[in-house]
């Protein structure tokens, strides 16, 4: 039997009204005549009396309703505190991050930590070129992301930063010794690329094969990580890019970071597989997105929305700007 028939059954044995029956389960009256003739079908008599004013048991339904009310009122309650066990926020969850822990990963760790002490989160790095294979194998439950993501099982959050990009050159390079170049100047620098599993829209975010203008941008080779990657550049076997935060994070003496205009923006989110969402990934989004939503304090920055990663006005643009250095 199913179970709507069943919990159809004991609400308009206390009722004994069908509007009110339907009221009470969101259902039309029609419906709850549907299934109560489908549950008398199944037990094989009747277990109301039906009028045009009056509805009452009959002695097969009172029978029936005290031999099943007794499971009836625990299977609810077992789904009852089912549903509430997974509203809870608890046990363990895994966060993957790409390449390096910024302060825009740390950060949104604390911030939920803060809000869920039951519930401990464990950072596992992602290779770059893979940023969902993890996701996908159940290995992590959430990870940091470039938006937009094209991937119709995955779901994403709101940006978390907006962020210019960086180029990574040999301290031998000859744009070392520039403090920005324009995105069109990238036709004269091979850019390391990636190798696996990553798809043309992620390979073209990490290594455009044009700039903006349609120029074409040669390949220098490509990588899985970005520690790979960042050797490759130390030995000026070509330019790599990365993001502000990131770049900083990576400073070293054989390599120099060169700031690229021109380009759009580099937006940080959260990724995590559909049909696996649970409380826990939830929190952690809305715990991210509250932090960096809250770093830029007295502002009007709206939140960049997973579908279309726009600043609602120019006003919240220009504040985020001021705190790329931050995040």
């Amino acid at each position: 039997m199913e179970f709507r028939e069943l919990e159809c059954f004991v609400v308009l044995s206390e009722e004994l009204h069908f509007a009110r029956t339907a009221e009470r389960l969101y259902l039309s009256p029609g419906r709850v005549s549907q299934l109560m003739r489908s549950l008398e079908t199944r037990v094989g008599g009747r277990l109301f009396h039906r009028t045009s004013r009056h509805v009452s048991l009959t002695p097969l339904g009172e029978r029936f309703l005290a031999d099943l009310r007794p499971s009836y009122d625990g299977l609810a309650n077992a789904v009852s505190q089912a549903k509430a066990a997974a509203r809870e926020v608890t046990g363990v969850i895994r966060i993957g991050f790409l390449a390096t822990p910024t302060e825009v990963v740390t950060d949104s760790v604390r911030a939920f930590e803060r809000r869920y002490p039951g519930c401990e989160a464990e950072l596992v790095e992602i290779p770059l070129s893979d940023p969902f294979g993890k996701l996908r194998a159940g290995r992590v439950d959430i990870a940091f992301t470039l938006l937009p993501v094209d991937e119709p099982d995955l779901a994403t959050g709101e940006g978390l930063n907006r962020v210019s990009y960086q180029l990574g050159v040999s301290s031998r390079h000859p744009l070392a010794a520039r403090s920005s170049i324009g995105a069109e100047e990238l036709a004269d620098v091979p850019l390391i690329g990636l190798d696996g599993p990553a798809s043309r829209m992620w390979r073209e975010r990490v290594a455009p094969s044009a700039t903006p203008s349609g120029r074409p941008i040669p390949l220098a080779g490509t990588v899985a990580t970005s520690q790979e990657g960042l050797t490759q550049v130390a030995l000026n076997r070509g330019g790599m890019l990365f993001c502000t935060p990131t770049a900083a994070h990576h400073r070293r003496p054989d390599i120099t970071f060169v700031s690229v205009t021109g380009l759009p923006p580099s937006i940080l989110g959260l990724a995590w597989v559909k049909a696996a969402e649970t409380a826990a990934i939830r929190a952690f989004n809305e715990a991210a997105v509250g932090h960096a939503l809250g770093a830029v304090r007295g502002s009007d920055l709206r939140p960049v929305r997973g579908s279309d990663h726009r600043v609602a006005d120019s006003s919240a643009r220009r504040r985020l700007s001021l705190t790329e250095h931050r995040t």
